[in-house]
């Protein structure tokens, strides 16, 4: 019978002894051994090379697991048969310490690319997991049955599911890349990731010479119709959206925003992207990234608070005071900042997005400003705009947003309006 040593009581103000016996992170790298592993855990925390710990804000749920006595301290993932079950990678953009700056580039491979030093006693956890799974969406089953698509038994079976490769991604920061990216210095933005995270990583500011940082947020989910190797094939069409979680439009469908109309039509397109023209597709390949930033990053509590502004302020919810709104109740229209949404795109090894389904302009901004080529913008068809969302259609054409169609004059704006909150 073992007995679980009880962890020492004392608490350090910082989670690092001084770094001896961690292994350097070099980033940007060529190879694996040259890089060296990510090192989040705390069983050892002399080994640790980051700041922070590994699964982003589910390490709360971790703590509690901990504290509750059902997660023993010392326990270890045993990655027997976890390996990806497609390999991606590697690219170029890999050893860019440009290119990738929020995401661990051999975060799904570290099982076999570290296993040197997992052998040595190392706890090194992967970041970045792949496998497969079936999609079922009513509405890919309604493009189905509506002729719209058409099953082919290896992109989309004859029930309405779609077979895809999918990964999870969490978000692993380099932060002189991620501050480089932003314009600012790398000592503003860790004092400033201190102070807004209320002191909860003293490492920020007393430990320089740890420059990765596991940060306490979501991260993001990738979806591959088709052959994952084709996204680094520029010849091959590739099909793609890049979404931001909502939600309550995405899972439960709600009609005051078009978010889950567009992931859908999206999917709708990925699917078609990626069948053979024998079965009314493109032969090419779709992509869905889905990244956790929650009603524009200004999360869902804010995000209902707006709703109610909105519906309430005098004159009803119109599209000519859309983002007042939001900047009203947030002090800013929207903190996604896309900057670092392609990173994931180049550990995909994707060079061109033939055709991007999204009229977001910062989207497709960072995106091409990252350097990856893109194609055709495919918009929203009208008729999957539901009605009380077409507030927030008019308001972000007018805005600048891409629109194959008419710009809603400022009148226009005035007039359209969404329904009241009783309704």
């Amino acid at each position: 019978m073992s007995v679980e040593v009880p962890a020492p009581r004392h608490i350090r103000l910082t989670s690092h002894s001084g770094g001896t016996g961690a292994l350097p992170v070099r980033w940007g790298a060529a190879t694996p051994a040259e890089r060296g592993p990510v090192v989040g855990t705390t069983g050892q925390r002399s080994h640790r090379n980051v700041i922070g710990t590994h699964s982003g804000s589910y390490s709360v749920y971790r703590a509690l697991a901990v504290a509750a006595g059902a997660l023993s301290r010392q326990h270890r993932a045993d990655l027997t048969n976890t390996s990806p079950t497609d390999p991606i990678g590697p690219y170029p953009q890999w050893s860019d310490p440009g290119k990738i700056v929020s995401l661990d580039p051999w975060g799904a491979d570290v099982a076999q690319v570290f296993a040197g030093e997992i052998a040595a006693g190392y706890d090194v956890r992967p970041t970045i997991a792949v496998t497969k799974a079936h999609v079922i969406l009513p509405e890919v089953i309604e493009a189905l049955q509506k002729g719209r698509l058409k099953a082919d038994g290896k992109f989309l079976t004859a029930g309405g599911a779609a077979l895809v490769t999918k990964a999870a991604i969490e978000p692993v920061w380099w932060l002189p890349g991620v501050a480089k990216r932003f314009g600012c210095s790398e000592t503003d933005l860790r004092r400033v990731l201190f102070e807004e995270t209320g002191g909860m990583y003293p490492e920020l500011v007393t430990r320089s010479d740890l420059e990765v940082f596991l940060p306490p947020i979501g991260g993001q989910t990738i979806y591959i119709f088709g052959n994952p190797h084709d996204l680094a094939d520029p010849a091959v069409e590739l099909t793609a959206r890049v979404h931001d979680e909502c939600n309550g439009s995405d899972v439960f469908g709600s009609d005051i925003c078009t978010c889950r109309p567009y992931l859908t039509h999206a999917i709708e397109e990925c699917i078609r992207g990626a069948q053979p023209p024998s079965a009314g597709g493109r032969g090419g390949v779709g992509l869905i990234a889905y990244s956790r930033k929650e009603g524009r990053a200004l999360g869902e509590v804010t995000k209902f608070l707006v709703y109610n502004a909105r519906k309430r302020q005098v004159g009803g919810d119109t599209a000519d005071q859309y983002f007042a709104r939001t900047e009203c109740v947030a002090g800013v229209q929207d903190m996604r900042f896309q900057e670092l949404m392609p990173d994931v795109l180049h550990w995909l090894g994707v060079r061109k997005i033939h055709r991007l389904v999204s009229m977001s302009n910062m989207k497709f901004d960072a995106i091409t400003g990252s350097g990856i080529e893109v194609g055709e913008r495919v918009n929203i068809p009208d008729e999957l705009i539901p009605a009380d969302a077409r507030v927030e259609m008019d308001a972000k054409m007018a805005a600048g947003y891409f629109t194959p169609g008419e710009v809603p004059t400022a009148e226009k704006l005035k007039q359209t309006k969404g329904r009241g909150l009783n309704e």
